[in-house]
């Protein structure tokens, strides 16, 4: 079952760790401006090819609204442009973690 987990505000940036079904693991932390998001760094024990997706994604994100719908969009429209693999963990689940993180920016 997918649960949420150590949501919290530390120094300004938002955290949140999600567990989605599998048992992998997202954790995401995010500073926010209005419903912008302004720097994110997402981590866990899920696996991508190319690994430098990551940091492409992270930088693709700055500048987006806090929505989970459209934030899930954008990450598998990256995922497809760049060939990505993401294994242990979907669009969705970045998504969901984002923004739980993202409510909880100071």
């Amino acid at each position: 079952m997918n649960y949420a987990s150590n949501v919290e505000e530390v120094d300004g940036m938002g955290r949140a760790e999600y567990k989605v079904e599998g048992g992998k693991l997202v954790k995401v932390k995010v500073t926010m401006e209005g419903d912008e998001i302004r720097k994110v760094k997402i981590t866990g024990d899920f696996f991508l090819h190319p690994e430098e997706f990551l940091e492409e994604l992270e930088e693709a994100l700055v500048g987006s609204l806090l929505d989970e719908s459209s934030l899930a969009r954008l990450i598998k429209g990256l995922a497809d442009r760049k060939n990505a693999t993401l294994l242990g963990v979907s669009p969705e689940d970045f998504a969901k973690c984002i923004v739980m993180a993202g409510k909880n920016d100071g």
